[in-house]
């Protein structure tokens, strides 16, 4: 049964009042009241106020795991550190796996499910980049600081308040800190989790960037491709007339723009971008090499799988006519390495989990959003696993940027939100 009217959240403890809304019928009464129930619960009220008490401590991890260098393929320092924060809260089990996961295990009454919570690792920024938190009134700067670091440390005061306040789950909580989430790392750590014959996991929850209001519960597939076009090279005047491998580029990138721009005018939204473009040595140097990195994103796996085939056409095309064109001298030829592959899906928002999140975001005073995103989720949602990325709260901007900013504006809701998810998920043991 759906509800169609007004729906005024009243519950009192260290949150103040709640949703006021219009209409929420896409949020189930039975899912609506179940959460209700659950945050009216003493043993969460009590936790919701250990959660603002312990606010500061969480402000401190954040700043301690921010300074802990993450780059791209090199988490090993802040996974190290990480996991002796999971090793000093008393987790059952921790360990890193083969490809630098941290994971913990907390045990359920029952343990017949696994919920996984999740925050990655990972930052975009390069080995060297000034981690050092600045802070300015109440305003924290710093690269990583909100993208996922706050995550972090919003899964660590969750673990220490299930431990303070000693609530023991019906199911078992695998909590993990993942590896290689933004760009080349291409979700590895995820991919891993979920491979055949990987830890068994139920349902997913993962926190990344966001304010309370974000229910990403969509994935948003992409391909990613290294081009590189290779001849002999050789000099401008000297050796002209040998095929030139910037110029294939060129024509490659011509080529598939011109059909690419055609097809993402229709259908399911579709783009494409050339975010990198290197080779050559000097202005008077035909390059021995020339290459591109691109992006291609669709909200349907088969309109990803056709821009796709846009593109290796284009850079087939692209060989021949240069090779055409050469007088003199070997052929060019073409290396199309697959650099990053992100599955599309979709979970049906009448999922539990789904439900229970849009339920938890009303209660929290915030309408629930549908959101589709490129996160660690992406891997679960594809195949069919109930999974969903929520907010790590605050305000926070410039995301990948050297000028990446975060402010506690009552961030510690976020924490009670992911505490009071959790828990509708992996239930409390009686």
């Amino acid at each position: 049964m759906k509800v169609h009217l007004a729906i005024i959240f009243s519950i009192v403890f260290s949150i103040p009042c709640f949703a006021q809304f219009g209409d929420l019928g896409d949020i189930d009464k039975g899912y609506r009241d179940e959460i209700i129930s659950l945050a009216r619960k003493p043993v969460v009220k009590q936790a919701f106020d250990y959660i603002l008490a312990e606010d500061d401590q969480t402000i401190k991890n954040l700043i301690t795991l921010t300074e802990i260098p993450a780059p791209p393929f090199k988490e090993d320092e802040r996974g190290i550190a990480f996991s002796k924060m999971f090793k000093d809260l008393g987790l059952d089990s921790v360990w890193i796996d083969e490809v630098g996961n941290v994971l913990a295990i907390r045990k359920g009454k029952t343990g017949t499910k696994t919920i996984a919570l999740d925050a990655h690792l990972d930052t975009v920024f390069p080995e060297g980049t000034d981690v050092t938190v600045r802070i300015s009134g109440d305003t924290l700067f710093a690269p990583g600081i909100s993208d996922d670091t706050k995550g972090l440390a919003n899964l660590l005061t969750v673990i220490k308040t299930l431990n303070v306040n000693n609530i023991q789950t019906d199911h078992d909580i695998l909590f993990v800190g993942s590896v290689g989430e933004e760009g080349l790392g291409d979700l590895r750590g995820v991919k891993h989790l979920f491979r055949e014959g990987g830890p068994k996991i139920d349902s997913w929850i993962a926190i990344d960037g966001g304010q309370i209001g974000r229910v990403n519960n969509k994935g948003l597939g992409s391909h990613r491709y290294r081009v590189t076009f290779k001849g002999p090279g050789g000099h401008s005047w000297g050796a002209f007339g040998l095929a030139n491998p910037h110029h294939a580029l060129g024509k490659a990138i011509s080529l598939f723009v011109a059909e690419a721009d055609k097809f993402t005018s229709y259908g399911a939204r579709t783009s494409y971008n050339v975010g990198v473009i290197g080779g050559g040595t000097s202005v008077n140097s035909i390059p021995f090499e020339s290459s591109m990195e691109i992006d291609m994103r669709s909200e349907s796996p088969a309109r990803l799988d056709s821009i796709d085939a846009i593109l290796q056409t284009a850079v087939q095309e692209a060989l021949a006519y240069q090779n055409k064109l050469s007088r003199i001298g070997e052929k060019l030829t073409v290396d199309v390495d697959q650099i990053g592959n992100r599955p599309s899906g979709e979970l049906s928002e009448s999922l539990p989990l789904i439900q229970r999140t849009m339920a938890c975001t009303a209660l929290f005073g915030k309408r629930p959003r549908l959101t589709r995103g490129s996160t660690n989720s992406n891997i679960p949602i594809s195949m069919g696993i109930p999974a969903v990325t929520i907010g790590r709260g605050g305000v926070g901007a410039n995301a990948h940027s050297l000028d990446e900013w975060w402010v506690n504006k009552e961030g510690h809701k976020a924490v009670q939100f992911t505490l009071l998810l959790l828990l509708s998920e992996a239930g409390i043991a009686e």
